[in-house]
């Protein structure tokens, strides 16, 4: 199979010790190319090194919701500098984070809001984290559009999938459709055509069904490509395909 790992965070210090390790596991177990989305402005310059270094390695850079405290005003000025670069594949990770306790909502959405404008001005691809807040980034991207990308590890409605797909996004199917209890996602995955799904691992976190409490990394994306495949029968090697085929297309890679 040849894979693409749509969402990962290779340049975290979880990996630091081993990252040609990593990718080594991986490209064995035919995951080629890595969708690296910055979490904060500290990271934009290792994650370009990195991009650098290691052939198939794709970096996206923005302001992650989670991390508001890190966040400034000259972060949002300084990133279109970073989007105009040539590594660059999308704007992200970005987006909003209503479940955990004590991030500023409207400051979050602040910041979303520019990562939307700056989308549509530098005609990338956007990696949206929607946590507790489908229907609110809905309702933005309805307000900011028309606008392209993907709804990382998608933990929203079948209803809410739906519309999303109706305005050209994709959906990233992660580690969570590994897990038999995951029946609502498992559903969703059953009902939406398959030309709208990613394939991701959100290294090193959201880890498979029976590894809870290990480190994730891409080469455990045969797993959810061998759970999407059963899930909506399908052959393996079609879900490897149309998903990579995805990505290309979302993220301008070539083929």
């Amino acid at each position: 199979m040849n894979l693409i790992d749509s969402h990962c965070h290779l340049d975290v210090a979880d990996f630091q010790g081993d990252l040609p390790q990593v990718l080594t596991r991986a490209r064995r177990a035919g995951v080629n190319r890595f969708i690296v989305p910055a979490i904060s402005e500290a990271g934009w310059s290792d994650l370009a090194d990195l991009a650098a270094q290691n052939p198939g390695f794709h970096p996206a850079y923005g302001l992650h919701p989670m991390f508001m405290a890190e966040h400034t005003d000259a972060h949002l000025d300084a990133l279109p500098g970073w989007l105009n670069r040539p590594e660059c594949v999308a704007v992200g990770e970005c987006g909003l984070d209503f479940f955990v306790p004590g991030l500023d909502h409207t400051r979050q959405e602040v910041i979303f809001v520019e990562h939307l404008r700056l989308a549509a001005a530098h005609n990338k691809a956007l990696i949206i984290h929607a946590r507790k807040a489908t229907e609110r980034v809905i309702q933005l991207l309805r307000l900011h559009g028309p606008l392209r990308g993907v709804i990382h590890s998608y933990s929203g409605s079948l209803e809410q999938a739906r519309q999303l797909v109706d305005m050209g996004f994709l959906l990233g199917i992660g580690g969570p459709i590994t897990y038999p209890r995951s029946a609502r996602l498992r559903a969703i995955v059953q009902e939406i055509p398959l030309q709208f799904l990613l394939l991701e691992t959100d290294s090193p976190d959201q880890p498979m069904a029976g590894e809870q409490g290990n480190r994730n990394e891409p080469a455990k994306l045969v797993r959810v490509a061998e759970a999407l495949a059963e899930i909506r029968g399908n052959p393996v090697t079609e879900v490897a395909e149309q998903t990579g085929l995805n990505a290309k297309r979302l993220f301008g890679l070539a083929a």
